[in-house]
């Protein structure tokens, strides 16, 4: 903060052959501390004195937020914080303190921060996560989905009034529908009531899994990461290469932990006996239909299908069909 007499120098308006006690009457006729006093009629002439260079700290960062330039440019001593005044009387003497406060853009920076930490992605565009959308937004982009739309809203508001749930929902629909942009919304909204949420594209994360033999210490912080967050999504999940590794230690350690414990989530273009079929055949061990059957056992019970309508979005650049599935 600056010294008093720093101050007093650097007031454009009062340079020159200004008397100090012009300036300090130049000051204190500042219409925003005339405001200031009217509501504080304890503060008296000599707290004013005391406390003259906190007084033109109020009216700098006043007039800086009057004027925003933005978060990135703000010219305040602290960005995206201003200067509030408090008055405190003891003994008979009158006090004038300053602290910083936060102001609001700052503060929805800081919300939007927080809600992006509890949300995590394996290889899903980051934008589909941080873009936040609302609910007339989602059901404009196509009102073919909009029964698919009305369940996933449904779904967040039980949650956000009951909390956690038991079981989730498997969305499934043709191509570019926008399955994982809802899960993205779905997720994102959440995270605004502190909960965490995973969401994995299957296709890329099984093929990283296979690396992961070698680093078992990553392995194991990658499946707890999955059992552990409330709501986790395996996105596009029938479009992996898989074998049996994957689905037995892997998908199966995850899904029969989190099964009457928390929510699991699946988009896919399969329905639930097409993912069947899938699972029970591996390129390595081929049909194996009692093993496909013990990993629907942990999926079919525990969702809700809904079905994606709609048009194939895929190509559009917006944020709002990042990577539409």
């Amino acid at each position: 903060m600056e010294s008093l007499s720093d101050m007093l120098a650097s007031m454009p308006q009062l340079k020159g052959a200004v008397s100090i006690e012009q300036r300090i009457r130049e000051l204190t006729a500042d219409p925003l501390i005339l405001k200031w006093r009217a509501k504080h009629p304890e503060v008296d002439d000599r707290a004013i004195r005391l406390h003259l260079n906190r007084l033109y700290q109020y009216v700098k960062e006043y007039r800086n937020c009057e004027n925003c330039p933005g978060l990135e440019r703000c010219p305040n001593d602290f960005p995206g914080h201003y200067t509030k005044l408090t008055v405190e009387t003891a003994g008979g003497v009158t006090y004038i303190h300053d602290r910083k406060v936060s102001c609001k853009k700052y503060v929805a920076k800081q919300t939007q921060e927080l809600i992006r930490s509890r949300v995590r992605s394996f290889y899903v565009d980051e934008r589909a996560l941080t873009h936040g959308y609302s609910t007339a937004e989602i059901l404009d982009i196509d009102h073919e989905r909009a029964l698919a739309v009305d369940r996933i809203l449904d779904y967040i508001n039980k949650t956000e009034e009951e909390g956690l749930q038991q079981t989730g929902l498997y969305l499934v629909g043709p191509f570019g529908t926008g399955k994982t942009f809802l899960m993205c919304y779905m997720l994102y909204e959440l995270a605004k009531i502190g909960m965490t949420g995973v969401i994995v594209y299957m296709p890329d994360f099984v093929e990283d899994l296979k690396s992961m033999i070698q680093e078992p210490a990553k392995l194991k912080e990658t499946v707890d990461l999955l059992k552990e967050t409330d709501l986790l999504v395996f996105d596009d999940i029938g479009a992996e290469n898989l074998n049996p590794w994957v689905r037995d230690h892997v998908m199966g350690t995850i899904l029969n932990y989190r099964m009457n414990r928390k929510p699991t989530f699946f988009t896919s273009n399969y329905d639930l006996d097409a993912l069947e079929r899938h699972f029970s055949f591996t390129n390595k061990d081929g049909e194996e239909e009692h093993k496909g059957k013990r990993i629907m056992d942990r999926i079919r019970p525990f969702v809700e299908v809904v079905l994606v309508a709609g048009y194939n979005k895929r190509g559009k650049t917006g944020p709002a069909e990042a990577r539409e599935t």
